[in-house]
């Protein structure tokens, strides 16, 4: 008995061994952002064997294109001989001739560390897995297994969310973990903490720190981010099951980063170019909060369109008002909860976003869903022909967060709230990982709130672009929202040149002043009411010289020829938002016990 299942067992790891694909990476020319990449790819049947490089990378929706950093592909069959490759488009190589076995090798160019891309460097090697592995699109089911070859004398060391097999070789059950799965390989510092599940699975929160900073730095920010993570749990009530039980924030503050934060299953990236000790305590700070949120809210509360993820062609989804707009609502409220931000700071930095999404004549074109397909053309995606972002496009990280404020207030108004909503979809589709649609947050909506309320906020604000009684709303948490009146608006904003005068910078807000007088971007102001543009002093500033309802005359330039026309100024539609008690208004008691309950402090 014990022979057989001997016997049995050695066959299965030969079967299992047999049919995983084998990564190598090695670093020995980082001074110069390459890595040396081999693959084998076993029981190869197809005569032609094609193999890509991804378009896409989990979290972003745009096209990337990562085929253009590698080169020197060369393929080869068990015995060592060169195989024949051919080209059917940018991303693809067909390899032919094999026995059965295929070997690759590339060398990688790597130089930008962000939550898309790879930098390879001798300060780290940081790794995004699509734009750093080449992968066989038919065997997206296979285990794969991956060795990274550390740079012991730099004193690397890995950290990343796939489980160790042994020294440096990690491995993943298939294809779409893989390339799910970020990897932070440098000398970098980690702190963990445990936490606490009433069905007694507790949880690893391990944050791993790439910085040139000090460990008390790291001691410092890792107690707020243990304060972000336990006050997002009291969201949802619980923490999502982590594979293999732990969660890794992969962090990277390190001048050679650049900006960004991308959530994945069971781990982060976050990067920027701000220190600790420069800023970063507190400007990076918002970035763990969001990311975080998004293990929940986008990686489990998954929007079916997303499902499974593309990495051949752009993915769009008509839910990225909920999955990133949300999800930014909560970001800074879950700051302020936490104490990590005032409740003051909290709500004035509400006025920024509003008066981006309110102020836009965009919302004549396109409701949320529309804005959230929209994706593929905006998230980091690049284009050289001039678009009209300005007037046609509001961010649905923007406009959704918004909305959030807006759905959060409105439920308060019913006794009822947005954490409990988010409780709701998370139990009925996040925990059990069922993918969910617009129709569905509606429905949800409906058993949670009512079918009137839930059947007025989606046929009002989701399927069109109205707006919320945000004064009334906001009153009813002792928060002001008023617009400046007596605030002279031109609707353009000008830069000086060169030449000393005013060039305009940004395409024109429909319907603004500058708009009427047939202003346009890359228009040179070079005067106004007859005297030279005001250079030294901002434009604004200038402006606000004026009075509502003047009427200016402005000389410009437009390829050169001499024009002009003139600006009739009107009030500025900029909101304000401040708490009552900083306009001098009395808060009532019944008011304050409402704002507690939102802002939790």
């Amino acid at each position: 008995m014990k022979t057989i299942f001997l016997i049995f067992t050695i066959l299965f790891s030969s079967v299992t061994i047999a049919q995983t694909n084998t990564y190598s990476i090695s670093f020995e020319n980082a001074v110069h952002h390459e890595a040396i990449v081999t693959v084998t790819f076993p029981e190869v049947t197809s005569k032609i064997f094609s193999v890509r490089m991804s378009r896409t990378s989990p979290g972003r929706y745009a096209l990337h294109e990562f085929a253009k950093n590698i080169y020197n592909v060369k393929a080869t069959d068990s015995k060592g001989n060169e195989l024949k490759i051919e080209r059917p488009n940018p991303y693809q190589w067909d390899i032919s001739g094999h026995d059965g076995i295929v070997n690759i090798s590339y060398t990688l160019f790597a130089n930008r560390a962000d939550g898309t891309y790879s930098q390879i460097d001798e300060t780290h090697a940081h790794l995004n897995i699509p734009a750093t592995f080449i992968y066989a699109p038919e065997f997206s089911e296979r285990k794969i297994e991956v060795d990274f070859k550390i740079r012991e004398d730099l004193n690397w060391k890995i950290a990343t969310q796939l489980p160790l097999i042994s020294d440096t070789t990690y491995s993943a059950p298939n294809l779409q973990y893989f390339m799910d799965s970020p990897t932070e390989i440098s000398d970098f510092s980690m702190r963990e903490f445990e936490v606490a599940e009433a069905n007694g699975k507790n949880k690893i929160i391990k944050f791993v720190l790439h910085h040139n900073g000090t460990e008390v730095e790291l001691d410092t920010y890792f107690e707020k981010v243990k304060k972000i993570v336990l006050e997002e749990k009291k969201v949802f009530g619980e923490l999502p099951d982590f594979d293999y039980n732990e969660y890794t924030f992969l962090a990277c503050y390190i001048p050679n980063a650049s900006r960004d934060g991308m959530e994945h299953r069971n781990s982060t990236v976050l990067t920027s170019s701000k220190s600790l000790a420069d800023g970063g305590m507190e400007g990076n700070i918002g970035t763990v909060s969001h990311e975080f949120f998004h293990s929940w809210n986008v990686e489990r509360i998954r929007p079916q369109s997303l499902e499974p993820f593309n990495f051949e062609e752009a993915n769009m989804s008509g839910e990225l008002w909920f999955a990133e707009g949300f999800t930014s609502y909560y970001t800074n409220l879950i700051l302020c909860r936490a104490g990590i931000i005032s409740k003051e700071k909290y709500v004035e930095g509400l006025t920024g976003t509003f008066n981006y999404v309110w102020n836009s004549p965009a919302r004549q074109f396109f409701n949320p869903i529309e804005m959230s397909y929209q994706a593929p053309f905006v998230d980091a995606a690049t284009s050289v022909d001039p678009v009209n972002r300005e007037n046609t496009f509001i961010s649905y990280y923007s406009y959704g967060s918004i909305l959030g404020l807006a759905l959060d207030l409105q439920l308060r108004e019913n006794k009822l709230n947005l954490d409990d909503f988010m409780k709701l979809v998370w139990n009925t589709f996040g925990k059990k990982e069922i993918t969910y649609t617009v129709k569905n947050l509606h429905k949800s909506l409906n058993e949670y709130a009512g079918k009137e309320f839930g059947d007025n906020f989606f046929n009002n604000y989701i399927y069109k672009s109205e707006m919320p009684d945000y004064k009334k709303l906001l009153s009813s948490v002792g928060v002001v929202i008023k617009q400046d009146l007596n605030t002279p608006y031109f609707g353009a904003n000008a830069s000086i040149n060169d030449d000393l005068n005013g060039e305009i910078n940004s395409n024109i807000t429909i319907g603004s002043p500058a708009y009427i007088a047939g202003l346009d971007k890359g228009d040179i102001i070079t005067a106004i009411n007859n005297k030279p543009f005001p250079n030294g002093e901002q434009f604004d500033n200038y402006i606000n010289r004026y009075r509502i309802g003047e009427t200016l005359t402005v000389d410009f330039l437009r390829y050169g020829v001499k024009k002009q026309t003139t600006v009739k100024l009107i009030s500025s539609p900029k909101y304000i938002i401040e708490l009552d008690e900083k306009n001098g208004q009395k808060t009532t008691r019944n008011i304050l016990k409402n704002r507690t309950s939102w802002l939790k402090k």
